[in-house]
């Protein structure tokens, strides 16, 4: 992979905690519209990882390559303005605003613009415009009247990918979107990240691994903060080492 096709670079990214290392040393490359998997046991230092991406986590050595630039040292503001975003496991909705208002926040949220007391956020003109556009790709404009509280919870977590999606990223950090849901939803939340524009590079964390694999091309092994293996999606399915480990299997 060219230098120039790659979206997000891991150089060697370690994190400690006094005698714990949670991540050790792992080098992990991401190319434009790639979608990759991070695949681990509770503990294998996923979220950690996720946190040092996005700049909630300062490493403690090696580097973080946002489209060729350093951010290793940037605070998460500036890593979004550059072209990143990401979800969290725990839902961070308004559940009695509706669904329209949960997205004119997000996006006017990310806009420099003079607001005007007692005007209603549905008058500025292009955040409207954005926010219909996100709702309707995400089918989710004939519900924009109703309040979050009464979305089923898969409709609420793909609802929130909406919303990581206000600032046009071009990488996206999914952690664990189908965490709580049914077979049902976990296929439905699948199918919709697979909807997402194909020019947006994704590194999710999933502990379902019916989503992991239906959505990433690439999975990345992560054991006890060490970088395992990787590969191709069959080929990690296959690995006898993995399916030992984490598939229960072997």
């Amino acid at each position: 992979m060219a230098e120039t096709d790659l979206s997000l670079e891991l150089q060697g990214i370690t994190k400690q905690f006094g005698g714990l290392t949670a991540v050790d040393d792992v080098t992990l490359r991401l190319g434009q519209g790639e979608r990759r998997g991070i695949l681990g046991p509770n503990g294998a230092g996923k979220t950690t990882l996720f946190h040092l991406i996005t700049g909630v986590l300062p490493p403690t050595s090696g580097k973080v390559i946002l489209f060729g630039q350093d951010v290793s040292e940037w605070n998460t503001h500036r890593r979004i303005a550059l072209g990143m975003s990401r979800t969290f496991q725990i839902t961070s909705l308004f559940p009695r605003l509706s669904l329209l208002d949960n997205v004119l926040l997000a996006v006017q949220g990310l806009r420099k613009m003079k607001m005007v007391m007692f005007k209603p956020l549905s008058k500025f003109r292009g955040v409207y415009e954005k926010a219909e556009m996100l709702l309707t790709q995400a089918g989710f404009w004939e519900l924009r009247g109703q309040e979050v509280r009464n979305l089923s919870h898969g409709e609420q977590r793909q609802l929130e990918i909406v919303l990581a999606l206000a600032s046009d990223p071009k990488v996206l950090l999914l952690d664990e979107p189908s965490a709580g849901l049914a077979t049902g939803e976990s296929h439905e939340m699948a199918e919709f990240l697979k909807s997402l524009d194909s020019e947006i590079a994704i590194l999710i964390i999933e502990h379902d691994l019916d989503v992991i694999f239906e959505v990433a091309t690439h999975i990345s092994v992560l054991h006890y903060g060490k970088l395992l293996t990787e590969g191709p999606a069959d080929q990690i399915r296959n690995d006898p080492q993995v399916q030992e480990i984490y598939l229960g299997q072997g």
